[in-house]
């Protein structure tokens, strides 16, 4: 089983990824009312990335990608930091800034996902030649920060509104849930990357286990919440 995983990895992560997005397409007329239509399409903006993400896979000789194999695009980790390390975090940052009532927690969210943006950027700059070749550490830590802030708030808001009594049925606590989930188990992953470097085959297969596992989970929780969930209405702003 654990070798059939392996091997098949990219289809199951592609399979179950693109399975939420159509449901998403499925039920959009349920949401688009709703600031569940820009998860929707973030969804969708997922899936296209990662698609294009698997040039890699076609740059063996003879393939059509091959021509990338002398340049810096051979690796695929700069679109990797680009769209989901950067691009992810700053589409929740934006999100939570759509379902949260607070303005502290708004505000804090915001300005926060404004030092992470212009840190990435920085960061990137200083250490441009490693972009291409590497992920990088501190931006997979301060992208998790953003999250587990975000999540905590929305958890903090359910908690003390009557939100708790029908949580259950809110898209938004299954979203939270499951990124909140993921990115615990995926943050600690990032301070082991050396061993990529290295070429440890035993890791390497760990990891990529890891990374499916936690994928099958957070997309199929993903799914369920679109089919099973109600549409939430916007509310006011609390002060």
């Amino acid at each position: 089983m654990e070798e059939f995983l392996y091997q098949h990895r990219w289809i199951i992560t592609r399979a179950v990824e693109i399975i939420a997005a159509l449901t998403g397409i499925v039920f959009f007329k349920k949401y688009k009312s709703t600031n569940a239509k820009y998860f929707i399409y973030f969804l969708i903006y997922l899936s296209i990335c990662d698609f294009l993400n698997t040039y890699t896979l076609y740059t063996g000789k003879g393939q059509f990608f091959y021509f990338l194999r002398e340049t810096v695009f051979k690796y695929n980790y700069w679109w990797s930091t680009l769209y989901w390390k950067i691009g992810a975090i700053m589409f929740f940052v934006f999100f939570y800034n759509k379902i949260l009532s607070n303005k502290k927690f708004k505000n804090i969210i915001k300005f926060s996902g404004l030092f992470f943006l212009l840190f990435s950027i920085i960061y990137i700059l200083l250490n441009f030649d490693d972009y291409f070749v590497r992920f990088f550490p501190p931006i997979s830590i301060l992208g998790a920060f953003i999250i587990f802030l975000c999540t905590v708030f929305y958890f903090i808001e359910v908690l003390l509104s009557d939100k708790i009594l029908v949580f259950y049925k809110s898209l938004n606590f299954y979203i939270s849930f499951a990124i909140f989930i993921w990115w615990l188990i995926i943050t600690p992953i990032v301070l082991y990357d050396i061993y990529m470097l290295h070429k440890d085959f035993n890791y390497i297969k760990l990891r990529f286990l890891i990374y499916l596992l936690a994928n099958i989970t957070m997309y199929s929780t993903f799914t369920f919440a679109l089919i099973w969930c109600k549409p939430e209405l916007i509310k006011n702003e609390l002060t």
